[in-house]
């Protein structure tokens, strides 16, 4: 499970940023662009959904569950302090995918009962991508994560984000990680294709 979280920092536009992904493999896509106007996302938005409805690419929304919902995107992933995840479900109806973010089990405690479809564990790494960056977990606390859920029986997919790297694929899935969350290393890549590409060789053992 590998999802792409474009970036504004890149070199790259965010909408080319998609299309390499798609290229090189990535069917997942979470659009973040924390200072863009509804505007500037709906043109990228846009420009980008002919070829993700063709290429059965899951497209996301980070926050925006208003402009979501207008733009019939497949759903969001809610900050923690976003809009409440029971509030986006109510606008967005049952079929919308809802990520939200968690940095401690407690986090992960919190939204067990509310109708989630996955959460993103970090940030696992310094990054550039984020600010107001919750405490690194590394390694050893994305295990203890996994740990905890698996202790506490909270049955939700769990990816890890954060400043990942080609290098941490395999340690993290390891690690109990359900998937990753990847941003700068794909977004400022020479050939976003090729690396998108590295990513999903890297993670093919993991996939059942």
């Amino acid at each position: 499970m590998l999802q792409f979280i474009t970036n504004t920092e890149s070199r790259t536009p965010v909408a080319e940023q998609v299309k390499g992904f798609i290229a090189g493999g990535g069917r997942w896509v979470q659009i973040r662009m924390k200072e863009a106007s509804d505007e500037e996302i709906s043109s990228v938005v846009n420009e980008i959904k002919p070829l993700c409805l063709e290429t059965e690419t899951f497209l996301l929304l980070n926050d925006r569950v208003e402009l979501a919902k207008t733009l019939d995107v497949g759903g969001v992933h809610l900050g923690k302090t976003d809009m409440l995840p029971s509030k986006a479900r109510l606008i967005l109806g049952p079929a919308a995918v809802i990520g939200v973010t968690a940095n401690t089990i407690d986090d992960i405690k919190a939204v067990r009962s509310l109708d989630i479809d996955y959460i993103g564990m970090g940030p696992y790494a310094m990054t550039t991508t984020k600010k107001n960056l919750s405490p690194i977990l590394g390694l050893e606390g994305i295990r203890r994560l996994c740990i905890g859920m698996e202790q506490q029986e909270i049955e939700i997919a769990h990816v890890a984000v954060g400043g990942i790297t080609l290098d941490d694929v395999v340690p993290l899935m390891e690690a109990g990680a359900n998937g990753i969350a990847v941003s700068g290393a794909i977004a400022n890549a020479d050939d976003i294709a090729n690396e998108t590409s590295r990513f999903l060789e890297a993670l093919k053992p993991f996939m059942k």
